[in-house]
């Protein structure tokens, strides 16, 4: 009887040690006296026990936060970047045999991509190119990690924290390129009209009649407030003109208009 009891409670030992159950985002590496076997899993693994010895791989997506670094950029700007990693195992033995911790490493494996790829850039690009940046430094990790059985899926740049003096004379310059393209658009626009005027000049130099009646249409315009003071150039134009009609006039228009003037004194 108590050799039964002795048996039950060495089976159920053995049970306890030799039986797993892997989930299906699971794999096990399975080593025999020290050696690799093989990748076992999803599902019922059953182990020698003391010969077979497995480690768990968890096959998802990791999300690793990289923490803030401090970056120089190529211009000599001096920012704090933090950042985000997706990375999984894609092969659970190179994971396990080719590096100690390889959540650890590709850690600390992207603070220093991090710092590297931006600091090869210049502050605009970093804050222009974002898109570009985070594909490069992805590329990198990949190649990188590919060793270990690693995948790096994607990498985002989550926040550039600038100095306060850095914030205020980037303000300046947007301010400035503001002012520089409205006087840009000014500057157009006074040409367009030039050019405009410019034309209508030339249209109405072919006939006199034509500038002395835009004159007096610019003097009705101007008349309008009463308020004011009107100080109307007379152009040298008019002088001839009117010289030139009296001496196209016949002259016996001329001596009936001497008579009428006389006959009204």
């Amino acid at each position: 009887m108590q050799g039964l009891v002795v048996f039950l409670i060495l089976l159920l030992l053995f049970l306890a040690t030799a039986i797993r159950v892997l989930w299906e985002y699971e794999r096990g590496v399975v080593f025999m006296l020290g050696r690799f076997y093989k990748v076992k899993g999803p599902g019922l693994i059953i182990l020698i026990p003391i010969i077979q010895r497995m480690v768990r791989v968890d096959l998802r997506t990791v999300v690793m936060d990289v923490p803030p670094q401090d970056v120089i950029t190529k211009d000599n700007v001096s920012i704090r970047v933090d950042a985000v990693v997706y990375f999984r195992v894609v092969d659970p033995a190179r994971a396990i045999i080719q590096v100690e911790n390889y959540y650890e490493a590709v850690r600390q494996l992207a603070q220093t991509t991090l710092r590297s790829v931006l600091g090869q850039h210049e502050l605009d690009e970093i804050l222009a190119e974002r898109e570009k940046l985070n594909a490069d430094i992805q590329t990198i990790l990949d190649a990188q990690t590919d060793a270990w059985g690693i995948k790096v899926s994607n990498v985002e740049i989550k926040r550039v924290d600038l100095d306060e003096s850095m914030i205020r004379a980037i303000a300046k310059q947007a301010e400035a390129e503001r002012e520089r393209r409205a006087k840009i658009i000014h500057a157009e626009g006074e040409m367009q009209a030039a050019e405009k005027l410019l034309t209508a000049a030339r249209i109405l130099a072919k006939q006199n009649e034509a500038i002395l009646l835009r004159y007096l249409q610019t003097l009705i315009e101007v008349a309008g407030d009463r308020s004011n003071t009107i100080v109307f150039p007379l152009p040298l134009e008019f002088g001839q003109l009117v010289g030139r009609r009296r001496v196209d006039m016949p002259a016996g228009a001329s001596a009936a208009q001497r008579e009428g003037d006389r006959g009204g004194r």
